[in-house]
């Protein structure tokens, strides 16, 4: 569904990521793992097409999109979660979750509302609050909903457990399991082992490079 060969990337001329090669199957949970500074950030955002300059190969259902804008990414059927979220905090929870549906293009938006309010039924209660009147852990629920809007077929996180509380972080696994049971595929980049014992595959990057890939 998903391959990578040969994938370096710089933040100016600092090189952040070497000979990156790694496959994510229809289906999977891959969880991507490594301490502060490894890389993992930056993987994210080179292969959703928004940070580093790359050199190499993305592959999307056999289409090479490493050249592709990011838009054209998420509408092929991309997902991203940020880390630091990128809310609209002036807007409520429900303007958050209408802009993406509006901008993602087919589908019924009040279906997959609903879907999203099932697999994080707390936010039902907050639909009218502003986003920035939540919590951390709230408005990392709120992040993931939004990008479910889109309706994507892959879905890149970074870091959906880090700095919330943990019930939500028991909250936050469920839905990501829930999710995967479903047959959406994830690429989770996870520094909590909580995934990892639920994972079909985990990816170790250290200095950026991938330095564990078992199979």
């Amino acid at each position: 569904m998903f391959a990578v060969e040969g994938l370096q990337a710089w933040w100016g001329h600092a090189q952040a990521l070497f000979d990156i090669s790694l496959e994510v199957r229809e289906g999977e949970l891959v969880v991507l793992q490594g301490l502060n500074g490894a890389g993992k950030s930056t993987l994210l955002q080179a292969l959703m097409g928004i940070g580093p300059r790359v050199q190499g190969r993305i592959t999307w259902q056999g289409q090479q999109l490493q050249h592709w804008p990011a838009h054209r990414r998420a509408r092929a059927g991309l997902g991203y979660v940020a880390e630091d979220r990128r809310l609209f905090t002036a807007l409520s929870v429900q303007d958050n979750l209408w802009i993406a549906a509006r901008t993602s293009g087919g589908g019924e938006a009040k279906q997959r509302l609903q879907q999203v309010l099932r697999l994080f039924p707390a936010l039902q209660s907050m639909l009218r609050r502003p986003a920035s009147q939540m919590s951390g852990g709230e408005q990392q629920m709120l992040a993931l909903a939004r990008t479910l809007m889109t309706e994507p077929r892959l879905l890149l996180l970074d870091e959906p457990c880090e700095g919330i509380a943990p019930v939500l972080v028991a909250a936050m696994r469920d839905a990501l399991l829930d999710l995967a049971s479903q047959g959406l595929t994830l690429l989770v980049a996870e520094q909590n082992h909580i995934l990892a014992d639920r994972a079909h595959r985990v990816l170790t990057l250290a200095g950026g490079r991938l330095v564990a890939s078992p199979s």
